[in-house]
């Protein structure tokens, strides 16, 4: 008779004792309720009054933080590429949050960071705020497309839904389109131990031929290969991207290719992207079809691809309005 190996009752409490995602620490995370300390540190804080400043904090895993400061605001809100900013590391003991800088400190408790000027002793309160999309929940017009809704992923090949009713990265829309307006909302994993492309990185291809960077850009430089970004053709305007696990929005306005009746290119595809309520990309040319595009340049319609690179990005609210 198979006789069953049986855990002394001191171990078999013990691992009942731990907790089920303490397996991998640098796990992606999905769930804000399962999130480190750090991610309540990182985020977006704003001053008041006349001096405006803005500021992002960016966790980057054992309480260690980037500091980049914004002089006239946030980014697309008072500050724009190009404009004047500051960035500082920072680390988390005993509850307070340091940042040094040659031109002075940074200390963030509560949700409240205080930066003081190493010449001139003045300081200046930065609040913690959360800001959000202008089309966010963005209801379908009459008569546009709905490729997800939260109630089924049939519309999409490979479609599968998260437990909460958001839909997994890759996936190709079964049905192929030409010119569009295109609404889609999605959100990045907290991944504070991640960098570069390794952080939450997925991509929005129109007709399949032209990917919309998806990215964790959270305070990053803004490239061609980051959020708001035609993956190797132009960096955006400004990077609007917010901190992970936020939700955020695309709305893309799409003119395909044409060609002529031996399929030569004759005119390139364009697109305007507004990322987060703001324009990144304005009437760009795309004399190309972009890396890693799974449907070559072409007369065809094409579909709406959202990448999987690996990492687990969510989507929602997806619809699209054809031109006629």
């Amino acid at each position: 008779m198979m006789r069953l190996f049986v855990l002394p009752a001191c171990l078999v409490a013990f691992s009942l004792a731990l907790p089920a995602f303490a397996a991998d620490p640098k796990a992606a995370v999905t769930d804000p309720a399962k999130a480190d300390a750090d991610f309540a540190v990182q985020g977006e804080y704003l001053s008041e009054g006349d001096k405006k400043l803005g500021a992002q904090v960016i966790a980057l895993g054992d309480g260690k933080f980037d500091l980049v400061v914004y002089t006239g605001g946030l980014p697309g809100a008072g500050w724009s590429s190009g404009g004047k900013k500051d960035k500082a590391a920072g680390e988390t003991k005993e509850g307070v949050t340091t940042f040094t800088h040659d031109k002075g400190t940074g200390v963030l408790k509560d949700g409240v960071l205080t930066l003081t000027a190493k010449e001139n002793g003045e300081s200046l309160v930065l609040k913690r705020v959360e800001r959000k999309s202008p089309t966010l929940g963005a209801k379908a017009p009459e008569g546009a497309v709905v490729l997800f809704d939260g109630s089924t992923a049939d519309n999409f090949q490979n479609g599968k839904i998260t437990e909460d009713k958001l839909l997994q990265q890759g996936v190709t829309s079964k049905q192929k389109f030409q010119d569009c307006t295109l609404h889609i909302e999605f959100q990045t994993p907290y991944q504070p131990y991640a960098r570069g492309q390794g952080r939450g990185n997925s991509g929005c291809y129109l007709q399949g031929r032209y990917e919309v960077q998806v990215l964790d850009s959270f305070g990053l430089e803004g490239k061609d290969n980051e959020s708001g970004g035609v993956y190797s053709i132009k960096a955006p305007d400004v990077n609007m991207c917010l901190p992970p696990l936020a939700w955020q929005t695309y709305d893309i306005d799409y003119t395909a290719a044409k060609f002529d009746e031996n399929n030569k290119k004759t005119a390139n595809a364009k697109i305007t992207v507004r990322h987060n309520g703001v324009v990144v990309q304005e009437n760009l040319e795309l004399p190309k079809g972009t890396t890693a595009a799974p449907v070559k340049e072409g007369p065809e319609p094409g579909p709406l691809y959202l990448q999987d690179h690996g990492n687990p990005v969510r989507y929602r609210n997806i619809w699209l309005v054809e031109k006629k």
